[in-house]
């Protein structure tokens, strides 16, 4: 997965990215008060894909560790 990517993608779904000197930070267009910031372009995707989707992916790997025994 590349940064250029996953900031084309975010765009589309109204949110902007930076690539800092060692990390990744978002903020949604319409509201930069919703932000965040990641250490990879995988979890930056996934910090906005869970702002996206209101967490509901954050709550399905949590549901799906706990139902596996993973830690």
């Amino acid at each position: 997965m590349l940064w250029k990517e996953i900031k084309s993608w975010a765009k589309k779904r109204g949110y902007e990215s930076a690539k800092n000197e060692d990390s990744y930070s978002w903020y949604k267009s319409d509201n930069p008060s919703l932000n965040g910031e990641a250490k990879s372009v995988s979890k930056l995707a996934t910090a906005i894909y869970n702002n996206i989707s209101n967490f509901q992916w954050l709550e399905h790997q949590k549901e799906y560790k706990e139902k596996n025994g993973l830690s």
